[in-house]
């Protein structure tokens, strides 16, 4: 801690909560490329806000091809990295405030990326200011890393790492407190299963997020499905349903949450077959909803796959982020897993093919992050914690993927405290102004310990 560096953040915290609302104004979803915006205006939008931010609190700025934003400070041959992301999910549905609109409510402000990571991000770039105005020599230069695609590829960290310094060591303030050293391997699986079908059915925006609605047409009355919810019982949901030309519309509400967290959510695919399951429906739309049901479950750990596993990195999640049914079948089913460390892709692939019986069209794989306790980031970060807070709990194993994996020598460091809701990619994520200028602080002790 430096007394200096504090007061300088504490001076500047109305201007450092007005830059985030602006930031958060912009709804950064990926979209198509137009040049000089690999992931879309907005993206791009969101990525010059920042440096232009940066620059005016006087630090140096690179923008790597609408990639990656560089905001550095100091000099030296090493390097701390701090990485963050200014890209967003979709909002989903269920916002008391508007998702973009970044409104400050009771010392809280709401909108999609306060936590997950545009607070961070801009907690970063204030901390950084603070001490390059308190002048304050570094051993190490300090970049902060802006990614565009943490979201949806990791293609900005694809660039960053072909064109980009490797730094000696780097934190991401994109997970949890007080440091996390152990992170789960992910695996995202996309399937297919054609065939003709009178079945429609159409849920989530991202593999990696919990799908909070789930639309579906069936050719069966709306007396037989009102039985089928009625007997499944499942009162985390709301169901709606109404007759149409041919059937039954049935929407399933539940609740939208991360997917490495997703007890924190209601996951609208699985009831859905949960409810399907019981209309008897015959031919090859009735297989495959049993088989749907049979390997989904209502679990949210691979329980029905034979994938419940769990090691010192964590136990293994499963959830069914994605699905688009027509009348050529199942055009796109998409799982998020994260696994531990200790059982690979492969093994996890061959129990999802084997229980679903379905084809893999496309996969994407990010392998598992271990760092020691006993290391300089690690150690040194623990100490940073428990100074400020006076606790020094063990670090962290978690199932998030963070930017941490993408380097040799990185981990996650904040922002999600301990004992707090966190509500990313969940409706109404906020932070509070306290938990925003707290990060601050931290993340500024963080870069005086290790730079």
């Amino acid at each position: 801690m430096n007394k200096i560096v504090d007061s300088i953040i504490e001076r500047d915290r109305d201007k450092l909560i007005a830059s985030l609302q602006e930031n958060i104004r912009i709804p950064s979803t990926e979209a198509p490329a137009i040049e000089g915006a690999p992931f879309g205006k907005n993206v791009s939008d969101a990525l010059h806000h920042a440096l232009r931010t940066a620059e005016g609190l006087g630090l140096r700025t690179t923008d790597m091809e609408g990639y990656v934003g560089c905001i550095e400070h100091g000099e030296g041959e090493e390097m701390l990295g701090i990485i963050c992301h200014l890209d967003v999910v979709p909002e989903g549905t269920g916002w008391k405030h508007p998702p973009y609109g970044a409104v400050i409510e009771d010392g809280v402000m709401y909108g999609r990326g306060t936590l997950d990571d545009k607070g961070p991000a801009f907690a970063a770039i204030y901390a950084l200011a603070a001490i390059k105005e308190a002048g304050i020599p570094l051993r190490r230069r300090v970049r902060i890393i802006l990614g565009t695609n943490e979201e949806t590829g990791w293609g900005c960290m694809n660039y960053y790492k072909e064109h980009g310094e490797e730094p000696t060591l780097a934190f991401t303030p994109d997970g949890e407190y007080p440091v996390v050293n152990s992170e789960k391997g992910i695996l995202h699986t996309t399937f297919e299963k054609r065939f003709s079908s009178n079945i429609r059915m159409k849920a989530g925006t991202r593999p990696n997020v919990v799908p909070g609605r789930t639309e579906i047409f069936v050719p069966v009355c709306a007396d037989s499905v009102r039985d089928a919810v009625s007997r499944a019982a499942l009162s985390d949901f709301t169901f709606e349903i109404s007759e149409v030309e041919g059937g039954t519309a049935l929407n399933v509400i539940g609740l939208d949450a991360h997917a490495s967290t997703p007890e924190l959510g209601h996951n609208s695919i699985q009831a859905a077959f949960t409810v399907l399951d019981m209309l008897g429906i015959e031919g090859e739309d009735g297989a495959m909803i049993s088989t749907m049901h049979k390997a989904l479950g209502m679990g949210l750990h691979g329980e029905n796959m034979g994938l419940d596993i769990t090691d010192a990195s964590g136990r293994l999640t499963l959830n069914p982020g994605v699905i688009d049914w027509n009348e050529n079948g199942i055009a796109d089913f998409k799982i998020d897993v994260r696994h531990p460390i200790s059982l690979s892709a492969d093994d996890v692939k061959k129990a999802q093919t084997t229980a679903l019986g379905m084809n893999i069209t496309h996969e994407h794989v990010q392998h598992g992050l271990f760092v020691p306790a006993d290391s300089e980031l690690v150690s040194k970060l623990l100490d940073v914690y428990a100074a400020r807070t006076g606790s020094r709990p063990a670090p962290l194993a978690i199932g998030g993927g963070t930017y941490a994996r993408a380097f040799k020598n990185a981990v996650a460091f904040g922002c999600e405290i301990p004992g707090k809701p966190a509500p990313i990619h969940m409706p109404n994520e906020f932070i509070s102004l306290d938990d925003l200028m707290f990060d601050t602080h931290m993340i500024a002790d963080a870069i005086l310990a290790l730079a």
